[in-house]
Order: C-alpha cells, then structure tokens, then sequence
C-alpha cells in the first residue's frame, strides 16, 4: 500500500473516530473547546543570606527560584532579594517565621542560636559529606527531623544546595602548630567555631559581605568562607598567603530553602510537589557546580596568583578530631530535639563511612597513580 494513502486514510479514521465520540452537534453548530483552568500567578518573596550576584551561592538561591517558576509554568514566581536589602543576612531567619518573607535560601546553621540542631543540616566538623548528607536526608529519617525543628517556628525546610567539601581557610600566617591557634582570631560560623575556641582562638561570626573588610583591616586573622570559586570571587588571596585544605568543620555543606509554614499549607498540593522537586533539582546542580568550578579556580589561584596551598599536621588533624567529637556530643546535650538529630546523624555518618571505606576512599587513593606517578 502507498504510504502516503495509508497515513491519510489513518488520520480521516481518526477524525471520524473522535467525530463519533463527540458530544452531539446542534443545529450544525460545534461545541467550542472547553476553557482551560488556569489559576493566577502567586509572587513570592525570598530573602537569603547571601551578597548580590554572588557566585555558587547567590546563583543557587536564584537557580531555586527559576526552577520553581518554570516548573509551576510561572503559577508561583519567586522574586529573590540578597543580604540587606529587605532584611540582613542573620535576620532572614526571623522574616520567614514571622511572615514578613515568604522563603530563605541560607546556611541553616546560622539558626544555631535557636537551636543547635539546625548546625547538622548545614554541616558539622568530621561529618557527613554532600552525598552522604543526601542519603540521610532523603533515606535514613533526617527530613523528618528538619521538618519537626523548623517547626517549631512556623517554617519548613529543604536542601536547595550544596558545596560540596570547603576548604580549610586563609591565614595570615602558618599553622604549623596547635600553639599557633592560640590568640588566633578567625572568621568561623558553626560548630567549627566552637573547635576553634577550644584550641584557643577566637571565633568570629560575619556574614559573606564583612569579610573581606574584616580580614583586610586586621580585625581577623584567618577566615573561612568555601572553596576556591567563591574565595577567589571574594580576593582573599590578596589578604592571606596561606590557604590551608582540606576543611575539618565542613565536609559538605548543605544550604536550605525555607519557607513560612503558613505560606506552605496554604499551596495547593501539586506547588507543594513543584517547589519541592525545584529544591531536589537545585541541590544537585549546584553540587555539580561547584566541583567544576572550584577545581578551575584552583587552578587560577596557585598559577596567577601564588597561592601557598598547606594541609594541618597530623598532629593538628588528630586534636581537631577529638575536639569536634567533643563539641558534637555537647551540642546533643541541649534540647531534646538536637539529641535526636544527633543520633539520627551518628548512625548515618557510621553507615557513611562502612561504605565510603570499602568503596570511594581507596578509589580515590588508587586513582591519585594516575597523577602522582
């Protein structure tokens, strides 16, 4: 048979088919197509923790927001606003529990104060690392546990990022020993913070913007901030020689997506559904992200701009280690919640390793021959 007769033959069935199907005509008349429901567009207000345009960070807060607008076919628009210019960067907390923001793209453990669970949903010193803060979250019961933390203020929360492992941060001057720790002053949120102040220095909260200023002046000796892409984004190689890596305090830092739990349970279930598949999708890019961008950037600080790359002594690594355990098991003693999301984390950062022992870890050593020689 003709192959252009057998494709129009099909189609005139078809139509005679649907013809059939169809609601009765009157008088001649076709019924015209039923209007599709469409519902109005919802603008909503995020507010992060982060500086204008940043890269990595800022970009995964405006990636988050994109997503949802083009994954809701632009029923739910979120309009992004950086640190300051609704409210600053450690109020952005306050302004979604209370309803004065819709949402926050933030490193939860900036919420320390209110808890000190929320520093297990960003990251803790000797924890879990991207991946492993994924398997917890979506397998091994820690969205349940975010979810019943946040709500204690009216919000609920999800991963919306992550930066993978950070570096260990820039110095003014060699750590060669736990001696130099003594009087050092170092820009470290968290429970890094708290190690640090064991090993006798000074911690200091800033935000991504007061950094450099701080670090410039004096005010601080050392900072902490990412990685490469974002560190070299900020200049601090132009303040500090020295940048030390890997990090101990953040293995792998997740960045969350909160929002008012009024402005929740009052999105049909499908936006639910959107704004959560938004969060999956954005976490993931943004891991990708900076693992790209962060080796490239490397590369940029040691060739331009001679940066002394330098790892902790073992000596140092191994009281960094019995500090941070410490710091964790005190952390648990504070409120019932935090001793649950503790246990909770333990148990996934015990199966981590079991695993990531046997499989990751001699990988990489075994790959490292294709380098080294």
């Amino acid at each position: 048979m003709d192959r252009r007769r057998f494709i129009g033959g099909a189609a005139i069935a078809a139509a005679a088919a649907a013809s059939a199907c169809s609601p009765a005509q009157t008088n001649g008349e076709t019924p015209a197509a039923p209007a599709v429901a469409r519902r109005r567009t919802r603008e909503l207000r995020m507010v992060t923790t982060w500086p204008p345009n940043f890269p990595g960070l800022g970009t995964a807060a405006e990636r988050t927001a994109q997503l949802i607008s083009q994954m809701s076919g632009g029923e739910l628009r979120v309009r992004v606003y950086a640190a300051g210019e609704i409210v600053g960067a450690f109020e952005a907390f306050d302004a979604v529990s209370t309803g004065v923001a819709d949402m926050y793209h933030a490193a939860d453990y900036y919420w320390a104060g209110r808890s000190p669970a929320f520093n297990f949903y960003c990251s803790v010193p000797m924890g879990l690392n991207a991946v492993e803060t994924n398997a917890w979250l979506d397998f091994g019961g820690g969205q349940e546990l975010w979810e019943e933390l946040a709500g204690q203020f009216n919000i609920i929360t999800f991963a919306a990022g992550n930066t993978g492992h950070q570096m260990g941060g820039w110095f003014k001057r060699e750590i060669n020993s736990l001696d130099d720790f003594r009087g050092l002053r170092m820009r470290i949120p968290g429970l890094g913070g708290e190690v640090i102040r064991q090993l006798g220095g000074a911690a200091v909260a800033l935000s991504g913007g007061e950094i450099y200023p701080a670090l410039q002046s004096g005010a601080i000796d050392a900072t902490e901030w990412v990685g490469p892409w974002n560190d070299l984004a900020f200049g601090f190689h132009r303040e500090a020689r020295y940048y030390y890596g890997p990090g101990f305090h953040e293995p792998g830092s997740a960045l969350g997506l909160g929002i008012n739990r009024g402005v929740w349970d009052g999105l049909p279930s499908e936006h639910q559904a959107i704004i959560r598949a938004a969060c999956r999708a954005a976490n993931d890019l943004s891991l990708g992200e900076f693992v790209h961008q962060n080796a490239i950037a490397l590369r940029v600080l040691k060739e331009q701009h001679n940066v002394q790359l330098r790892d902790f002594s073992p000596e140092i690594w191994r009281r960094m280690i019995e500090v941070s355990e410490q710091v964790l098991a005190d952390a648990a003693r504070a409120d019932s919640i935090t001793r649950r999301v503790y246990d909770s984390y333990i148990i996934a950062r015990r199966r981590g390793h079991e695993w990531g022992a046997i499989s990751e870890a001699p990988y990489f050593q075994h790959r490292a021959m294709l380098f080294n020689g």
